[in-house]
């Protein structure tokens, strides 16, 4: 680890180990495996005369090789490669070799058979990545999730100054500005599950040429649509170049982006209570805040997930804007680009789990919450205004903005007198005097 050139292979390792078993090139050569072999049962049951021989019983044996599939395993595909220099055609010559030793050797020129590597790429990567989604990012960004709703019930009675363009503002509930994170979430994972994930599976250049050339009584883009979706759970692209287009990738890349952005803008609104003392930080024995200051329990936490955040989502946009750009038919920039998909997703469970860690810091420090309101009693003239706008009271905004507007102090005593000035009923001003900062908070 010492030796890693990227931190989430060094320093975050234990951080981002989960996402090994889909992002590492072991991960991406199993997958091609899987591929190959359930592409090999597929044409078995799709009645080609020349498998008729194929028995059933076997299928258990090809799958066996998937779900044992092992580190020496791919080793040996990697020996294979360094004489092809093709890693597809690696993992096709290790499968005939696996076929030769489960006695199907008359068989193995039907592995890989008509196929591109990119069909074999474009199905195993939006599979590795919609698996990584399910099993290891959503059920974290849920668990997330539910923290901060935890928190924003556990606040909701919470009265905080708001502060609009870092000014004060009409008071808030802490609980309330949690919940708006945790809104924008929910909004922003609807819409990523609804985008598809979709694969490319149709020959050199997308028309299945070679299998209608051999086997032209038979519906191949039917036989892709179905092989895609039963034996992957994927959607096929039915009019493609060589490669997936990668257009509903890219929405997932994006809409990944757009919730590590709300987080950004989470990990700073904590930053900045923690700055203002609506928060104190529980200490952790024998850790060091500051080299040369022994008071500092800086909000790290946060800062990390900002900073990895941030590198994800250059990241994201990088791969949403050149992925779906190719020269042509096919050129070879996204095959180097396509590895790095597991970069950004490990620097977003970095963030993730940083902020885990930095909201189980956070102790709630209510008397500065409570002081800050009381110190800013202007900030209830918006409701006392515009009650008098309901009693028809002439030029309110006006009274109110000559009373409060650039005065340092405003205090409850300066508006209780002004109200108590007011041509209104004894009921109003009883009314208008019953709002405070801390219960002026809507809902």
């Amino acid at each position: 680890m010492l030796l890693a050139i990227s931190p989430i292979d060094g320093r975050y390792a234990d951080k981002t180990k989960e996402l090994a078993g889909y992002f590492s090139e072991y991960a991406l050569i199993r997958y091609r495996v899987f591929v190959e072999i359930q592409y090999f049962i597929a044409l078995c049951q799709y009645g080609l005369p020349q498998l008729a021989s194929f028995e059933d019983d076997k299928i258990d044996d090809l799958n066996s090789i998937f779900e044992n599939f092992s580190l020496a395993d791919a080793e040996r595909i990697k020996t294979i490669e360094r004489t092809t220099n093709h890693d597809v055609k690696a993992v096709e010559y290790f499968l005939k070799e696996r076929f030769d030793a489960l006695e199907l050797g008359a068989l193995r020129e039907f592995v890989h058979f008509g196929l591109t590597s990119q069909d074999i790429n474009n199905s195993a990567t939006p599979l590795l990545f919609k698996n990584a989604l399910e099993e290891v990012y959503y059920p974290l960004l849920r668990q997330l999730r539910d923290q901060l709703e935890q928190l924003a019930q556990d606040w909701s009675h919470v009265p905080m100054l708001a502060r609009t363009h870092g000014q004060p503002a009409s008071p808030t509930l802490l609980g309330k500005e949690f919940r708006v994170f945790v809104e924008r979430l929910d909004v922003q994972l609807q819409l990523m599950q609804q985008v598809p994930h979709r694969a490319k599976f149709g020959g050199a250049t997308g028309n299945f040429n070679a299998h209608y050339a051999a086997y032209p009584d038979y519906n191949w883009q039917q036989f892709g649509d179905d092989f895609v979706r039963e034996f992957l759970g994927l959607e096929r692209s039915r009019f493609t170049t060589q490669i997936e287009h990668y257009d509903c990738l890219a929405a997932q890349f994006q809409a990944l982006a757009r919730i590590n952005t709300i987080l950004t803008d989470f990990c700073r609104d904590v930053w900045t209570y923690v700055s203002m003392e609506y928060f104190r930080q529980q200490t952790v024995k024998d850790e060091v805040g500051s080299s040369a200051m022994p008071h500092k329990v800086n909000p790290i936490d946060f800062e990390n997930a900002e900073g990895n955040l941030g590198l994800a989502n250059a990241a994201f946009q990088h791969l949403a804007e050149k992925l779906p750009v190719s020269r042509l038919q096919r050129d070879l920039t996204d095959s180097t680009v396509l590895r790095n998909i597991g970069v950004p997703m490990g620097h977003t469970l970095i963030a993730f789990k940083s902020i885990f860690r930095g909201l189980g810091k956070l102790m709630l420090n209510e008397g500065q919450l409570y002081d800050d309101l009381e110190d800013n009693w202007m900030v209830i003239a918006e409701g006392i205004q515009v009650i008098l706008r309901r009693e028809g009271y002439p030029r309110p905004y006006e009274a109110l903005k000559a009373l409060t507007r650039g005065r340092t102090l405003v205090t409850q005593e300066v508006l209780h007198e002004f109200i108590n000035g007011l041509d209104v009923s004894d009921e109003v001003k009883e009314e208008l005097k019953r709002l405070t900062p801390h219960n002026y908070v809507g809902e």
